[in-house]
């Protein structure tokens, strides 16, 4: 060491979650005492923000979460993350703050937006991000003999064993020595998959512009010309970003609805045309409008804790479609069925109360191993006693129009506008939406879920086929929707023919005859598009293997880390997302599947064993559900500062000895 009694941490990645490892260390080394820390935040961009949430990037990019729903510090009386904050607070905290004027320092436009927003509003990603950074100042502020800090604006492209400890090597030429180092790399580049990069060939070959997955305020919009088309592959959260940006963006206006008009858009001339597409031919579903992250009324009865616990108690690794699913089917079943029989009672055939009982009794029999045959009964009884046109199938949702097949690109576009009036319309109705209510609560079982799912909590084969393989997509799709005003913009701007929608699989290629992009989808005849532009509108793959990080490609080729080798459904070895790491605190395991040392993971990269890696911390949650992200910084941080107690107290036994190959170069 190049100082005895101080001991060097280095934390790659200053976004949310190196935010959130650099908080809990300070709490905790200010909390125990003791040990004496250096710590270096390595990342190219500020620190706080990191890569994605830059408060310098456009406003019209919305979260997708309430205001009072992420944070990177615990709320007070959080449990199972460790000793209260030394400095931050939540996002909502912090907002209601500035909007009362108690944080003079935050800029009059971020100001201005905190004080037009409330608890349940969403805000932007640039506010977002000067939460970020003033999180970060005020942490940094807290810092001092015990606990230095330092930031490097450079990115890690190394790091190797040396003297004992770690030496990072950054792109600015320094070599920064450490004893223990956390990776908090969140998005990182990634190789295109092989359809991807076949069509940027082809592009290039033919002179056509492909805009491939990349983090949205790093995409230069103005690319994109007005009035020429657009194809877009993907209807989630980053088409959004794109639709407003090309149109609100370049000038348009929306004009509010009115009691005879829904919202419209009047266009500026300067947008382009788009014509968009993805697998379900629809977009993710909006947000409910409700005062809560999860609506009032939702109640899990089934799938609960205890329910979840009986597993483990027994010794028994379950399976999600065996196990988990019938539990909050039930629950999603009871949330939906209840709602409707209290909101419309006229789709009913027999009175509400009759219904509920016997849909209450039934939901309680037993599920025997294997036995579908409840499932099979409950089915029955709530076709006999609800109109057809209100019956719920949870799995069907994933594909609105499955095997439906369109005549024309007219019927599929009034098809598809039919359904997002009818999805923004169920929003605005909140928790008097039965089927709002049902996704609310996917949305709570998704949170339980992502605590019994972790570190091995499911099999490998249940995991890959059943949990990612298709209730992912489902309830992606139906949770982690954009707020409903982007869908009623959406919708608008459908009116206004500026999108337009590809249909159900579409398939995308270049042309051989014209030498242009084209799109067509099997369920939509006549339906062909073509344009010398295909955006991709989604994030680089968060796959390990394919990174193209400088820092995590040495190390898989060192042998510092390796993916996580999984089962797959035939018995076959199936390469994970993610890392291969140890149980909490995350350490990645070599390529001779041994822990290394002083070396700790958080965040995307533990993707193939924790599930909704992207997903922030739940203010006020615990730690063992939506909190986990602060529960892994805690534990992180709890293990530094051990490793650092007991090599201070093996220091004076050790006095006189001389230090070399301090790494002290570029200091």
């Amino acid at each position: 060491m190049d100082n005895p009694g101080i001991f060097r941490v280095a934390i790659v990645g200053a976004g949310p979650r190196g935010t959130s490892v650099l908080e809990r260390l300070l709490s905790n080394q200010q909390a125990r005492g003791g040990a004496r820390l250096r710590i270096h935040l390595v990342d190219p961009f500020p620190p706080g923000p990191g890569h994605v949430w830059q408060p310098g990037q456009s406003r019209l990019f919305l979260m997708n979460t309430p205001c009072l729903f992420p944070t990177v510090v615990p709320a007070p009386g959080t449990e199972h993350v460790g000793p209260e904050p030394v400095a931050g607070m939540t996002f909502e905290a912090w907002r209601s703050a500035v909007a009362a004027g108690s944080l003079p320092e935050v800029p009059p436009d971020d100001a201005e937006e905190a004080a037009a927003l409330g608890p349940a509003d969403f805000p932007s990603r640039a506010l977002y991000g000067r939460y970020l950074a003033w999180t970060f100042a005020h942490l940094a502020s807290r810092t001092g003999a015990d606990a230095s800090l330092t930031v490097h604006a450079a990115e890690a492209t190394g790091l190797a064993r040396h003297d004992g400890g770690w030496q990072l090597e950054l792109s600015d030429g320094t070599t920064l020595p450490a004893d223990a180092v956390v990776l908090a790399l969140g998005h990182v580049p990634a190789a295109l998959n092989p359809e991807q990069q076949q069509l940027q060939d082809a592009a290039a070959r033919n002179g056509l512009h492909y805009l491939a997955p990349n983090v949205p305020a790093d995409v230069d919009w103005g690319r994109l010309p007005p009035g020429r088309t657009v194809l877009v592959r993907g209807m989630g959260l980053n088409f959004f970003d794109l639709m407003v940006q090309v149109t609100e963006g370049r000038g348009g206006r929306f004009v509010p609805a009115t009691d005879s008009e829904p919202l419209t858009y009047l266009p500026s001339g300067k947008e382009p045309r788009l014509v968009a597409g993805s697998r379900r031919g629809t977009p993710y579903r909006a947000k409910a409008r409700i005062k809560s992250y999860i609506p009032a009324g939702v109640e899990l009865r089934h799938f609960t804790t205890h329910a979840a616990r009986l597993f483990a108690e027994a010794g028994v690794q379950p399976g999600f479609d065996h196990d988990l699913w019938p539990m909050l089917h039930r629950d999603v079943y009871w949330t939906y069925y209840s709602t409707l029989a209290r909101v419309a009672p006229e789709c009913l055939k027999v009175a509400p109360q009759e219904l509920l009982a016997g849909l209450d009794q039934l939901l309680a029999e037993k599920l025997e191993p294997g036995n579908r045959t409840l499932l099979t009964r409950v089915r029955a009884y709530l076709a006999e006693r609800v109109s057809e046109d209100r019956l719920l199938d949870v799995e069907a949702l994933a594909k609105p129009f499955s095997s439906r097949k369109f005549s024309s690109a007219a019927e599929y576009q009034q098809a598809a506008l039919d359904y997002l009036d009818a999805d923004a319309e169920g929003s605005a109705r909140g928790t008097e939406d039965p089927l709002k209510m049902a996704v609310g609560a996917l949305n709570a079982g998704r949170s339980l879920l992502k605590k019994i799912v972790a570190d091995g909590g499911i099999t490998e084969e249940s995991w890959l086929a059943e949990l990612r393989g298709w209730f992912e997509p489902l309830v992606e799709g139906l949770a982690s929707g954009p707020p409903a005003q982007r869908i009623e913009q959406l919708a608008a701007l459908a009116r206004a023919g500026i999108v337009q929608f590809a249909g159900p699989e579409p398939v995308y290629q270049v042309d051989p005859d014209t030498g242009r992009f084209r799109v067509t989808s099997p369920w939509v005849d006549g339906a062909e598009y073509s344009a010398a532009y295909l955006v991709e509108a989604m994030m680089p793959a968060n796959r390990v293997a394919h990174n193209r990080s400088p820092l995590l490609r040495r190390m898989l080729e060192d042998g510092l880390a390796r993916p996580k080798l999984m089962i797959g459904p035939n018995g076959a070895p199936v390469t994970g997302s993610g890392l291969d790491v140890t149980q909490p605190p995350y350490r990645p395991l070599d390529r001779n599947g041994q822990p290394v040392q002083n070396l700790y993971v958080i965040g995307l990269q533990l993707s193939s064993v924790q599930w909704g890696t992207s997903i922030a911390a739940e203010a006020g949650a615990s730690g063992e559900t939506g909190g986990r992200t602060l529960q892994d910084a805690n534990r992180i941080a709890r293990a530094i500062l051990d490793t650092a107690e007991t090599r201070s107290l093996a220091e004076p036994a050790q006095a006189g000895t001389a230090v070399v190959g301090s790494g002290s170069k570029g200091r």
